[in-house]
């Protein structure tokens, strides 16, 4: 299945195979292969390698932090022009996505991220970079198609770059590279799926093309992740789950909301590492609490598509499914801090995400929610 679409999108089990025909496409002869350990001691990234110009002696860039930071862009950025490379092959879940765009970006642009951060005025500034194909490893952020790179600054913010000009040229979207993912990490990176789908569907934008994907991405989501998690050799489900995950990010015209303001603000805290889809599930309930009574059709219509049981509201659905997926139950149970949380509530203020929210909190309501949460 090819499809066009924000960028070019290879999508189906044995894709990777048409990584030499892509590289030919955009004239990349000498890629830097973005990635993190976790992919290279699963053997995907020597696999991803071998498809490559120099094959096994191709240049990498593995140390991708967990929750990608501005100085690991910049370190991904030096290796790019001190091995003279003219193009990025990003590998594994969202954290190399992002921080392969921000080093595209650092590579052609100069200047430091914070020049580019879409809150204080850096969109503006961002033209052509450094062409990026993407490879998702898991199925939840959606980041191959994704116009913006999530990253930890180093004043503690959690921020993001936008710009058309960072969709990668070309996705590779291959559920293969899925089949061995745990099943802790498919429920958490699938959550974040699910997440996507759910606040584009409600934000504050008119778009209903967005909404419409949306909506199909939160269905698909809500019916394959179960399974994904219980047989990970599910080829359906995983098939269901990365196309979710892609329509999810896809969606991302119409805004996120007040889940993704706060775990972009948790999810930069220097205390404790805590994990963004994770974040979202533990958060997402008492977030469709507040929202509720803006959004009552629209929770309708979720209801119907999700096949949540009749009677059940959504926000007790997610419980039920974070239980049944064996996630936390809270954020005190992720490591989280009760003193943290004003701090948590005053920075998410300043999240972009907060503005396509169904309904524009304060934050007095930030703290209420983290509170409902913790």
């Amino acid at each position: 299945m090819l499809i066009t679409y924000l960028t070019t999108i290879r999508f189906e089990f044995g894709a990777v195979a048409g990584l030499p025909e892509d590289l030919a496409a955009l004239g990349i002869v000498n890629p830097l292969l973005v990635t993190d350990r976790g992919v290279v001691a699963a053997g995907i990234a020597a696999r991803i390698a071998a498809l490559m110009p120099k094959g096994a002696a191709t240049p990498v860039f593995d140390d991708v932090p967990s929750n990608p930071t501005e100085e690991a862009a910049e370190a991904a950025a030096a290796r790019y022009i001190a091995a003279g490379c003219d193009g990025i092959v990003a590998l594994g879940g969202g954290s190399p996505m992002d921080l392969a765009k921000s080093a595209a970006l650092l590579a052609t642009h100069g200047g430091t991220l914070r020049d580019y951060a879409f809150i204080l005025g850096g969109a503006g500034r961002i033209g052509p970079v450094a062409p990026v194909i993407a490879i998702p490893t898991t199925a939840g952020t959606g980041s191959e198609v994704g116009r913006g790179a999530v990253m930890s600054f180093r004043d503690g913010r959690k921020l993001t770059v936008i710009s058309p000009h960072l969709i990668p040229r070309r996705a590779i979207c291959d559920p293969e590279l899925t089949l061995a993912l745990p099943p802790g990490l498919t429920a958490a990176t699938g959550m974040d799926a699910l997440t996507h789908g759910i606040e584009c569907f409600t934000s504050n934008l008119e778009n209903p093309p967005a909404g419409a994907i949306a909506l199909e991405g939160a269905r698909l989501a809500a019916r394959a992740i179960e399974r994904a998690v219980a047989d990970g050799s599910d080829r359906g489900a995983r098939s269901d789950m990365m196309m979710a995950s892609m329509m999810g990010a896809m969606a991302f015209q119409k805004g996120l909301g007040a889940v993704h303001a706060l775990s972009h603000t948790l999810g930069g805290l220097k205390e404790v590492h805590l994990h963004h889809g994770t974040l979202n599930a533990v958060l997402l309930p008492a977030v469709l609490r507040f929202n509720a009574p803006a959004r009552v059709a629209e929770y309708a219509r979720l209801a119907d598509a999700m096949a949540v049981p009749a009677g059940e509201t959504l926000d007790r659905f997610i419980e039920g499914l974070n239980a049944r997926l064996s996630l936390p139950a809270s954020l005190s149970a992720m490591g989280v801090k009760r003193d943290w949380l004003d701090r948590v509530a005053e920075l998410s203020l300043e999240d972009h995400c907060t503005r396509t929210n169904a309904v524009t909190p304060s934050a007095r309501d930030y703290r209420a929610i983290l509170d409902a949460a913790f």
